[in-house]
């Protein structure tokens, strides 16, 4: 049978046994580390919560319950629909992509002094910078934010010496201390794809635009942005997903009436020790993101071989 020209430039590239080595490296991760989780999390979106003695018996049969009780709610309860975990499911979502669109905006500019420094050393000390209080645990970092924003915490004591408030706001219970905490845990990914892309970029063509009287919002727009895209469409992917999924942030920073979808998800695991009904709840978690993912990868006209680069 013959190879796949794909493949056998492959091959050719990398040798018989190299080759083999990375094929069988990203199959296991692909297969075993990816799909088969998630289909088996599907799987047992579709079941029972049985006891364990009729798990495999004549009770054990598929069913959309799981999916229905997510939007009508349990079997008994008063209202039409399962408003509760609904709304949560919304705010998740929409919190996931104001997170996403300020990151885009906090991380354009930097990354565009940092890909046109040309590698100076001031540019590689900010980034070092960058990057050193990410050694931190997520955790760590999300109760050193707490304490920042806490009644008495260093941010509104100093709001009060600066005569900006007269008494402590509470960042956590108006969910301010949330949304920077989002904001701050994935900003990293951001900032990254855009800095490499916008590093690529010929830097003769913004001078060449510049000589020809162009303005600098024209030449972001005309040039930078078209060339970036790329990088603002990995970074702007992977922290929508990572900030919708976020669980860990939510849970410490959160004020007492943010429930975050990831939230129910756990509860259902650990409290409910309903396997079943959690795993319906991330399918449609996870099925939603990515649908949201390629609708506005498809507006911006954008696709996966963008991502890639």
């Amino acid at each position: 049978m013959k190879k796949p020209k794909v493949l056998s430039q492959f091959f050719k590239n990398n040798g018989p046994v190299m080759g083999s080595a990375l094929l069988l490296l990203v199959g296991f991760w692909i297969i075993v580390l990816i799909v088969l989780p998630q289909v088996s999390m599907l799987d047992f979106s579709f079941r029972y919560n049985l006891p364990p003695a009729e798990v495999g018996g004549p009770n054990d049969v598929y069913t959309l319950k799981n999916y229905r009780q997510l939007v009508y709610g349990a079997a008994g309860s008063s209202g039409t629909y399962n408003t509760v975990d609904l709304m949560v499911f919304v705010r998740t979502i929409v919190t996931a992509l104001f997170v996403t669109i300020a990151n885009i905006i906090m991380c354009y500019p930097l990354a565009y002094f940092l890909g046109q420094s040309q590698g100076t050393s001031f540019a590689r000390l900010l980034v070092v910078m960058l990057i050193i209080p990410y050694w931190i645990n997520e955790i760590l970092r999300a109760f050193a934010l707490r304490i920042i924003f806490g009644e008495s915490g260093l941010l509104n004591e100093a709001l009060m010496l600066l005569h900006i408030t007269s008494a402590p706001v509470d960042f956590i219970r108006e969910n301010y201390a949330l949304y920077a905490g989002l904001g701050y845990a994935y900003i990293l990914l951001m900032l990254f794809p855009m800095y490499n892309v916008i590093e690529s970029l010929d830097r003769n063509q913004i001078e060449a635009a510049r000589d020809m009287g162009a303005s600098w919002i024209r030449i972001h727009r005309r040039i930078v942005i078209p060339h970036a895209k790329p990088g603002i469409a990995s970074g702007a992917t992977m922290v929508f997903m990572l900030s919708a999924g976020a669980l860990a942030v939510p849970q410490v920073l959160g004020g007492p009436s943010s429930l975050w979808f990831t939230q129910l998800v756990y509860q259902w695991f650990n409290d409910s020790l309903n396997w079943q009904q959690g795993s319906a709840y991330a399918i449609v978690l996870l099925v939603s993101s990515i649908a949201i993912v390629l609708v506005l990868m498809r507006f911006f006209k954008v696709n996966m071989g963008d991502i890639g680069k």
